[in-house]
C-alpha cells in the first residue's frame, strides 16, 4: 500500500487541516495523542520553511507540494474555489497547513527509517530516478522558475516520499489481511426511529421529559404491532419515522451495543421488538442477514483500520522524541502561485506510475 499518495491525490475539502502551529507534527492517519506544538524560532536559512531535528524542509520542495495540491483543487472545483466563503475559513491557509503537516510527516518517517535501518534498494532508486526525470521534464520554464526547483530537488523529494512509504509498509507488514465473513458480516435493515431528544439553540441534543418519553414509547409499541402483523414497513417508515433515511447497511461495532445485538440476531424479513437507544426508540426489519458485496468491502475497511492503529501507535511514540521548528517569518509570506502557465499537478501521479503495486 502506498500510504502517502492519497494524502495529496485525494482532492477533498474535508482533508484540509486548520490545526495552525500543531499541524507540522501531525500524522496523516488519525492518532490518539496530541502532537507537540512547533516551536517558533530563529536561525533559519533564507529558504528554510521548517526543521524537524536537523532535517530541513526548504521552500522549493514545499512549493512543489503546495502548487500540485492547488492545481488539483482547481482542476476539480475551478479557480474560483479560493473566492468561496467557507464559514469564515480561509481555504488557502488551510491547504498550506495541510501540506505543511504532510511534508512534516514524510520528514519524520525518513527519520524513523534510520531507527528501523530501512533504505531504498536498487530497484527503488531506479524507480525514483525515472519518476524524477519524467516529472522534471514535464515542467515548463515558468514552473521551474516560479517554484525555484531543479532536478536534484525533485529527485530528493521522490527519495523521501518512497522511503516514507517503505517505512509504513514495514511497520504494518505483520498484520493478517484475512478477515472472516462472520467478523466482517454486514447486514441491511429498514428502521423506524422515534426520537426522544430535541436540539437546543446551540444544536445540542436534550432529552425530552420522562412523561414525553413514555408517550413516545407507547406510540412506538403501537407501530411495532402494526409491523409485526404484516403492514407495509416502507409505508410505516414514511408515516412515523423521525429519520429521513429508512434503510441502512452496517457491520459489527458500528452501532450501539444493544441495537447491534438485536439486529444481528434477526432473520431475513423478521421485525424486532422496540429497541431503546440514546437517540430514541427503534423498530427494525431485517432485509438481509448477509450482504456479500458489503461484507467484502467491510473486510477491506477492517484491515485498513488495523493498519492505521498499528502505524499510529509506533509513529505517535516516535513523534514525541522529535523537535520541530517553524520559520514563522517565511511561513507568513508563502502563497499560492497564480499564473496561467503554472498548471503542474502530476507530481503524485508520476510517483504512482512507478511505485504502484503489482
Amino acid at each position: 500500500m502506498l500510504f502517502f499518495i492519497l494524502l495529496f491525490m485525494m482532492v477533498t475539502l474535508t482533508a484540509c487541516n486548520s490545526g495552525g502551529e500543531e499541524a507540522a507534527g501531525e500524522p496523516a492517519a488519525a492518532t490518539t495523542q496530541t502532537a507537540k506544538k512547533i516551536v517558533l524560532t530563529t536561525g533559519f536559512s533564507s529558504d528554510e520553511v521548517f526543521r524537524i531535528n536537523r532535517t530541513p524542509c526548504r521552500l522549493p520542495e514545499f512549493m512543489v507540494y503546495l502548487t500540485n495540491t492547488q492545481n488539483q483543487y482547481e482542476s476539480v472545483f475551478g479557480k474560483e474555489i479560493w473566492e468561496k466563503d467557507l464559514q469564515g475559513t480561509n481555504l488557502e491557509n488551510s491547504i498550506k497547513e495541510n501540506v505543511l503537516a504532510r511534508i512534516a510527516q514524510i520528514k519524520a518517517m525518513n527519520l524513523l527509517a534510520e531507527e528501523h535501518a530501512i533504505t531504498l534498494d536498487g530497484e527503488d532508486l531506479d524507480k525514483v530516478n525515472k519518476a524524477a526525470e519524467e516529472y522534471y521534464k514535464s515542467l515548463n520554464e515558468v514552473e521551474r522558475q516560479k517554484m525555484n526547483v531543479d532536478h536534484d530537488t525533485i529527485l530528493e523529494m521522490y527519495k523521501e516520499y518512497a522511503l516514507a512509504n517503505k517505512v509504513y509498509n514495514d511497520i504494518i507488514k505483520d498484520i493478517n489481511p484475512e478477515i472472516s465473513d462472520d467478523e466482517a458480516r454486514t447486514i441491511t435493515v429498514q428502521q423506524i426511529l422515534f426520537k426522544t431528544y430535541k436540539l437546543n439553540g446551540k444544536g445540542e441534543k436534550e432529552q425530552v421529559s420522562d412523561s414525553e418519553k413514555k408517550r413516545i414509547y407507547e406510540k412506538a409499541q403501537q407501530v411495532c404491532q402494526k409491523a409485526k402483523k404484516g403492514e407495509d414497513f416502507s409505508a410505516l417508515i414514511e408515516a412515523y419515522s423521525d429519520d429521513k433515511v429508512g434503510t441502512y447497511s452496517f457491520g459489527k461495532g458500528e452501532m450501539e451495543k444493544d441495537f447491534e445485538t438485536v439486529t444481528f440476531n434477526l432473520g431475513t424479513d423478521e421485525v424486532s421488538d422496540v429497541i431503546q437507544s440514546d437517540n430514541g426508540y427503534y423498530i427494525v426489519k431485517c432485509l438481509s442477514t448477509f450482504d456479500r458485496d458489503e461484507t467484502d468491502a467491510n473486510k477491506v475497511k477492517i484491515v485498513e483500520q488495523r493498519k492505521k492503529e498499528v502505524f499510529n501507535e509506533e509513529y505517535d511514540n516516535f513523534l514525541t522524541t522529535l523537535t520541530r521548528h517553524l520559520n514563522d517569518k517565511l511561513w507568513e509570506n508563502i502563497a499560492f502561485i497564480h499564473d496561467e502557465k503554472v498548471t503542474t499537478k502530476n507530481f503524485f501521479d508520476t510517483y504512482t506510475k512507478y511505485f504502484e503495486e503489482d
